[in-house]
């Protein structure tokens, strides 16, 4: 199962890639979240291979993530390694260049198991993960 979630912001691209590949600033999205690496990438510090474990507030275990596709300005994709309540759980963000500013498109996807619940579940995800790093973005 699939879910796409897109927004435009008036910044450029290079701002808002800076801002989506700095895995440690995910912790400014949400109160009381902490991102840290577990692994560098090969390459890029915080390219392909690397590996980061995000953790909100409360019991929850925290979210572990491979980064599986960065180009820089581009694009940038992950798949998770443990922590979710999905099977096959990955992410891809995509930024387009439009007139002065950047479309953000992001889609999760993974294996369906319930399909109704899960569905609406994923997009929920997809949505307020968008919504956050919108609004990080916007700050600057």
């Amino acid at each position: 199962m699939r879910a796409t979630a897109t927004a435009t912001v008036t910044a450029p691209v290079s701002q808002v890639w800076a801002a989506l590949a700095d895995h440690e600033a995910m912790a400014s999205w949400g109160p009381g979240m902490k991102v840290t690496m577990a692994k560098l990438g090969a390459d890029e510090p915080n390219g392909v291979g690397a590996v980061r474990s995000i953790k909100a507030p409360g019991p929850a275990p925290a979210i572990v993530e491979e980064i599986v596709r960065f180009e820089p300005d581009h694009a940038l994709g992950y798949r998770a390694l443990s922590g979710v309540p999905f099977r096959d759980y990955s992410g891809e963000v995509v930024l387009t260049a439009v007139g002065g500013g950047t479309r953000i498109e992001w889609t999760l996807n993974a294996d369906q198991r319930i399909p109704l619940v899960e569905a609406v579940a994923l997009k929920t995800v997809s949505v307020t993960l968008l919504q956050l790093f919108v609004r990080a973005v916007k700050r600057g």
